[in-house]
């Protein structure tokens, strides 16, 4: 009988911008404050890319560098990059194509897949697909957000959240049983009237109107977000434990995506589980959209052990949702 493939995450790296915005200078820069800014997202501050002529593809390719060197793998080896992303270089051609060219990576196919905050489980999801199939035997899949560019900083709703960097892994198939054990996706187009950049696309393109309006930004309606976010993060949660009969003692860790601390804590207490077993990063990062979940996995890496059973959850703009029970494969 033939073993069943899996794929297993094998390496992860991350990387932030230098640059850190605090609560303090956006005081200076829009009406609002650290204690406001605090009781309502958890964030203290987040990082920002200021260099000029620098984009997503920079922020991925940083992590990207580190995790070939980390890993002592030639760029050769890469069989597919994907790359989880709602702020592209450009509209055409990919931001992972152009993170491949500056990487060095020219055996590999890439492309990017847009899913707002769930884009990094979704590409997970389908670069598990490539390895389980044989098609693929290395694979890296990035999540990686230039949120600052499409931050209205003169928004306090949406621009004290938002902050820049990438995280990247490495799948590579095994036979054992790690890896990636079984995931859950959805979505609800419906959603996109709470959250959504409303010109900028084919359904309305660039103009001084457009440009004049402010509608290359985030827009986003704060309550209805956060109730579906909970309800479904906490929902996805529990769906992929009851599949493989997880109950919370055999749950070492939560990795849900960085979006708020008051719905990360909500999500956490629906489930059962406490606080130090939850990754929590988003005070220092602030949400990086596609890029915390990897970010989370890369800060917490010391810490995981080889067979620690990790639920990955997120929700974003689609809206969509989904989760992922994984093995981690290594000390």
């Amino acid at each position: 009988m033939t073993p069943k493939i899996r794929a297993a995450i094998t390496g992860v790296s991350g990387y932030v911008p230098d640059y850190i915005l605090t609560n303090a200078e956006l005081e200076e820069i829009v009406d609002t404050n650290d204690e406001w800014i605090r009781t309502r997202t958890g964030i203290r501050e987040r990082r920002v890319l200021k260099e000029k002529g620098k984009g997503t593809s920079d922020l991925a390719l940083e992590a990207v560098n580190s995790l070939l060197k980390k890993k002592g793998i030639s760029p050769d080896e890469i069989d597919c990059v994907i790359c989880a992303t709602v702020t592209p270089d450009m509209q055409f051609p990919a931001t992972a194509n152009i993170i491949c060219d500056k990487a060095g990576i020219k055996k590999a196919f890439s492309f990017d897949l847009g899913a707002g905050c769930s884009g990094f489980v979704y590409a997970l999801v389908t670069g598990s697909k490539f390895v389980e199939t044989g098609q693929c035997k290395k694979v890296i899949v990035v999540g990686a957000e230039k949120m600052s560019s499409i931050v209205d900083y003169t928004d306090r709703a949406t621009c004290v959240i938002f902050g820049d960097g990438a995280g990247a892994v490495l799948l590579e198939p095994t036979t054992e049983e790690y890896g990636l054990m079984d995931s859950f996706l959805e979505a609800d187009g419906s959603g996109r009237i709470h959250l959504h950049q409303k010109a900028g696309g084919s359904l309305k393109p660039a103009s001084h109107e457009s440009i004049d309006a402010r509608e290359h930004y985030i827009y986003q309606e704060g309550q209805p977000v956060f109730k579906v976010a909970v309800v479904k993060m906490a929902d996805a949660t529990e769906k992929i434990m009851k599949r493989n009969n997880m109950t919370i003692d055999k749950l070492d860790w939560l990795v849900p995506h960085q979006a708020n601390l008051r719905i990360i804590e909500a999500t956490a207490r629906r489930i059962g589980i406490s606080h130090d077993k939850t990754m929590i990063n988003i005070g220092k990062y602030g949400n990086t959209t596609a890029a915390t979940i990897p970010l989370c996995l890369w800060e917490w890496e010391p810490k995981l052990k080889k067979g620690d059973n990790l639920v990955l959850v997120a929700f974003g703009a689609g809206f969509t949702w989904g989760s992922i029970y994984l093995k981690w494969a290594y000390n």
